[in-house]
């Protein structure tokens, strides 16, 4: 049975949505230094707004994803867009931390939280041929719009300034994003899923409980690792001499070649299974984002964003791929939801660390290592997950 048609058109609009939450995420590196040089603010004090959007985004995801797995998501594009608009409009106003703080945690309770877990779960379901195709898909839609936004705004800033930036950014999402959200609709599978309990994956040994926990042990520490470089990257490359078109053209190949990652990290879930295609990406995560502070040659930092982004991307579209396949439909927004509460936790203290890190020592060597130490934990519990299915796997072929 072919999958309805009408399930690209959900991943052409969930794709454009995420563009347009996950590019203001990317944003935040660009408005960095110039809000610390208009305002006063530390590093720290400024990255920490990417803190609030991230711990927003976590705690109200929750609540949204058992929403849409009990009443659905059709309703939920219309909300956030307005709010997403209307956040970045306010913040062309802004005077004050409590002001920034403020409006940056209703953009990640009303914005980011509500595209996330709930609509990712409603086009997982319109797919049951190659779902993790079609999830990479979407979720490349937030590479998309951390390579397109954070360009865009740097070139903003550049002719005008940073409060024009963030006007014209929040006109613009509402005349994109509020006509998408007509075109939402639930997927078959999810208005059946009441009497539909079995998983995606009849093979797999773990319980829904058990298999969030693990898989949001590791999405902890694997946020940890990635959000250094995007809340960084642009900051780092400036202190090195490198003008802010030139560091946010680096940020935006970086997000460029997620796309592509993205795309692919779903496709190896279906090819492979959703955990080795997270253990394969997070690995060249792991090992790419130590080199950051030491290149000094644009073309060597174009090459290092390329591979970071398409295996950091890829990470984001195997988590989707892990939850489709390892519970049942009627649960499926409520684990994206939870562990994306751990994912934006991560995402959200590395961003602090990373900026905490620079103030105490004065430049960024620690904190891209810090997010090396974290990647490599992360994958030590992606290898126990591993060892554990396997077990479990053994133990219901001896005893049935």
């Amino acid at each position: 049975m072919k999958d309805p048609l009408y399930g690209w058109v959900m991943v052409g609009c969930v794709f454009t949505l995420s563009a347009l939450s996950f590019g203001t995420l990317g944003s935040v590196s660009v408005f960095l230094k110039p809000l610390v040089l208009e305002f006063g603010w530390t590093r720290a004090e400024a990255s920490l707004g990417y803190t609030v959007i991230s711990f927003s985004s976590a705690i109200f995801g929750i609540l949204w994803g058992q929403l849409a797995d009990r009443y659905g998501s059709r309703y939920f594009g219309f909300m956030a867009s307005v709010a997403m608009s209307a956040c970045l409009i306010l913040l062309s106003e802004q005077s004050s931390l409590i002001q920034f703080y403020s409006l940056y945690f209703v953009f990640g309770a009303l914005g980011n939280a509500m595209l996330g877990a709930p609509l990712y779960a409603n086009v997982g379901y319109w797919f049951k041929q190659n779902p993790g195709l079609a999830l990479g898909i979407t979720a490349a839609g937030g590479a998309f719009g951390q390579g397109v936004v954070p360009m865009g705004a740097a070139l903003l800033i550049e002719n005008y300034d940073w409060q024009s930036a963030y006007l014209i950014l929040g006109v613009s999402y509402f005349l994109i994003g509020f006509p998408l959200a007509f075109l939402i609709k639930e997927p078959p599978a999810r208005q059946n899923s009441g009497t539909q309990q079995s998983t995606a994956d009849d093979n797999f040994p773990l319980g829904e409980r058990e298999t969030i926990i693990w898989i949001s042990c590791a999405i902890t520490f694997c946020c940890l690792c990635m959000s250094v470089p995007i809340v960084h990257l642009v900051p780092l490359l400036t202190d090195k001499g490198f003008t802010n078109e030139s560091a946010s053209s680096v940020l935006m190949i970086l997000m460029f070649s997620g796309i592509f990652g993205r795309i692919l990290g779903g496709k190896l879930g279906d090819m492979y299974g959703a955990l080795p295609g997270y253990m394969m990406m997070s690995f060249g995560q792991t090992i790419s984002v130590f080199w950051f502070p030491f290149l000094d040659s644009i073309f060597a930092l174009y090459a290092l964003a390329i591979f970071f982004g398409f295996t950091y991307s890829g990470v984001m579209s195997a988590i989707l791929v892990c939850a489709r396949t390892m519970v049942p439909p009627s649960y499926a927004a409520r684990m994206m939801s939870i562990t994306a509460f751990f994912g934006w936790g991560g995402m959200g203290m590395g961003g602090f660390v990373g900026g905490y890190l620079f103030d105490m020592q004065g430049n960024y060597f620690w904190s891209f290592y810090f997010a090396t130490v974290v990647g490599i934990t992360n994958l030590g519990i992606l290898g126990l997950l591993a060892l554990r299915i396997r077990q479990a796997r053994v133990r219901d072929k001896v005893f049935g």
